[in-house]
């Protein structure tokens, strides 16, 4: 428990605030490490956003390093009601007439109504269930699962091609097993007559779907699918199929998707940029006391080889051996501004060499291979740019907390010590003030003597 102080009731001084005030002096090289320590996570924070920088130019890199990227797909359909579609660069490019005949669906039945789905009351034997061909399967009830519930789960346990549940139609005997197959291609059975005794009737199914394989036509070809998604149909294209109505045609046009090879390199661009003009903001707030990053030589390292790898000219057998043929022009501020006249000529008279120059060709590197290879070094979440230097200005931040926390504990005790050299000051100050009035009044006690002679 602290002690009680009186600050100044016999010296007649503010020992408080002059022990704060002598603290607070003695508290500036503490001062100064969080100056220090804020500063590092700074750094450590500007390190971080860096990274972002680099990890999303990779990412659109990666878009321009193979062919299946540049050479895109764009596929249109003349009418979305009846199917959806989406398309590799493996389509060929033309135009389809598509029909979809009948849709992929599976066989559903459903029982009579029963009063109760937890009772009791179905008699025990056996439930044979088949599914095409294949053999029946067996499905055992007995006193502990005789009830609708219990057949339910019975027939779901028994993994027999068709699930089943229970529904609740809302009239006078409600409760009805529907079972749903799993196979598109095959339909199934339930024979009852396995079961004996029961005051229900044994169970019996009316068809309420069958099943049918998905039907398609393609330029007059009949196609066949177990699902309504249909690949393999159009080589490189994806049909989901929405709805069918036999007679009636969707147009699908195949084409090369040119605006999208542009826009994978007009974000090549940007993140170029994005990357660039965070190195240069950097070395610019560097003379105005700015810049917290701005003396690590580090940034301007990966600033140096983006900007080679931009330049390079490559040995390869198409027309274009440097970005710069492609449109792509340095600005002054080291910025890469896009002249999409000259870039949209390349890729609409030339695409073949667009494709060498940016993904490369046989054993030869395209420049976004050789981008990309950079910066996954320099991302790399154990060895790259970021990681070192989070490990160092981590090992800093403790030792600054090491020194702070020790600082902390040395002037807490200098305060103790400061305070009890004050009160140890004010007990002997209100002794002597204590001598002084006892002097003082026994000197009055003599004058007082003196005067009465």
């Amino acid at each position: 428990m602290s002690s009680i102080t009186f600050s100044g009731l016999s010296s007649g001084l503010d020992t408080d605030n002059i022990v704060k005030e002598l603290m607070n002096i003695e508290k500036r090289p503490i001062t100064r490490l969080q100056g220090d320590k804020e500063w590092m996570n700074n750094r450590l924070k500007a390190f971080t956003s860096f990274d972002t920088k680099l990890n999303s130019f990779l990412s659109k890199i990666e878009k321009l390093d193979s062919s299946e990227d540049i050479r895109s797909k764009k596929a249109t359909l003349s009418s979305e009601e009846f199917l959806s579609v989406s398309s590799s660069s493996e389509a060929n490019a033309g135009r389809y007439d598509i029909e979809v005949v009948d849709l992929a669906q599976v066989e559903k039945s459903v029982t009579q109504g029963y009063a109760d789905q937890t009772a009791s009351e179905f008699g025990t034997g056996t439930l044979s269930i088949s599914v095409g061909s294949e053999a029946p399967v067996e499905v055992s009830i007995d006193e502990t699962n005789n009830s609708l519930e219990g057949i339910k789960e019975a027939i779901n346990q028994a993994e027999a091609g068709v699930t089943a549940t229970v529904i609740n139609d809302g009239t006078a005997n409600p409760y009805r097993l529907v079972l749903t197959g799993e196979d598109t291609a095959d339909g199934f059975t339930l024979d009852s007559s396995g079961l004996s005794g029961g005051t229900y009737a044994n169970p019996s199914l009316t068809e309420t779907q069958s099943a049918q394989q998905a039907h398609i036509r393609v330029d007059n070809i009949d196609i066949y699918s177990d699902s309504n998604t249909v690949s393999g149909a159009i080589e490189g294209v994806t049909l989901d199929l929405l709805k069918s109505e036999a007679g009636t045609t969707t147009s699908l046009e195949v084409d090369l998707d040119k605006a999208s090879i542009q826009g994978l390199i007009d974000e090549f661009v940007s993140g170029y940029n994005e990357v660039v003009s965070f190195v240069s903001n950097q070395s610019q707030m560097e003379g105005s006391g700015g810049g917290v990053l701005s003396g690590d030589s580090g940034l301007n390292v990966v600033k140096r080889r983006l900007q080679n790898l931009l330049t390079t000219r490559l040995d390869n057998s198409g027309t274009f051996t440097a970005l710069s043929e492609l449109g792509l022009e340095t600005q002054r501020d080291g910025s890469l501004s896009v002249d999409s006249t000259t870039l949209g000529e390349a890729i609409e008279n030339d695409l073949d060499s667009v494709e060498k120059l940016l993904a490369g060709e046989d054993d030869s590197q395209g420049i976004a291979v050789q981008f990309q290879n950079y910066l996954e070094d320099i991302t790399d979440s154990r060895d790259g740019f970021l990681a070192g230097r989070e490990t160092s200005i981590q090992n800093n931040i403790s030792r600054i907390e090491t020194d702070i926390e020790r600082m902390q504990d040395r002037l807490a005790k200098r305060e103790e010590t400061l305070r009890a050299q004050f009160m140890a000051m004010e007990q002997m100050m209100s002794q002597l003030n204590a001598q002084q009035d006892f002097l003082t009044q026994q000197m009055d006690s003599i004058s007082k003597i003196g005067s009465k002679d």
